[in-house]
């Protein structure tokens, strides 16, 4: 089976990730180990460097998954890291006995065929445009996405349509949108689902 090239380092939290991604992509993967990271000066060191031109953010959607993520942000430079998302579904890992403290599947538990559609953007490392126009935060308040009653419930439920975690901040789901959608794609998106 030939592999899936991404250019762009990806970083994910530990070996079993790593291992099921290097089942079928050409990509330097690396770890973090958890939350090692946190106190590993050789490896965000490593990080700073590899980012320089770039580099994909995998982490789980569990709180651990969001504190790497929000560490990692405060080490590398913000222009460089294109955060992915995988989505929050319940479940457990095949090696596992009993399923995660948050009874969510990390990134191991992904199917192949999720992996990609995130990383699509980033294969043979062409970052694709989209489109030239990009999403912003006007069209999250236009749309009843921020900035009003019921924004937080609206949020969510353009996560689960999109099969991103139903609890991303406003930010972190614009930078997913832009990456994952043209313009075009999210303003009929909006209308099918909010009329």
């Amino acid at each position: 089976m030939e592999k899936v090239k991404i250019s762009l380092p990806i970083v994910v939290e530990g070996r079993y990730d790593k291992s099921m991604l290097s089942g079928f992509l050409d990509a330097t993967i690396i770890t973090t180990g958890g939350f090692a990271i946190f106190n590993n000066k050789e490896q965000q060191a490593l990080l700073r460097k590899i980012a320089s031109n770039g580099i994909i953010v995998l982490t789980d959607s569990d709180g651990g998954g969001k504190q790497i993520r929000k560490f990692l942000s405060g080490i590398l430079p913000s222009d460089k890291i294109h955060n992915l998302y995988i989505p929050k579904i319940e479940g457990k890992e095949k090696r596992k006995r009993k399923a995660s403290k948050s009874g969510m599947l990390g990134v191991e538990g992904m199917d192949k065929e999720t992996i990609l559609r995130l990383l699509t953007p980033f294969i043979d490392g062409k970052i694709e445009q989209k489109s030239s126009k990009m999403i912003t935060k006007v069209d999250f308040f236009y749309h009843s996405l921020t900035g009003c009653p019921g924004a937080k419930e609206n949020r969510a439920m353009l996560c689960r349509e999109c099969g991103l975690p139903d609890d991303m901040t406003p930010n972190a789901l614009l930078e997913a949108l832009n990456l994952l959608y043209s313009y075009d794609d999210f303003i009929r998106l909006v209308d099918m689902l909010f009329g």
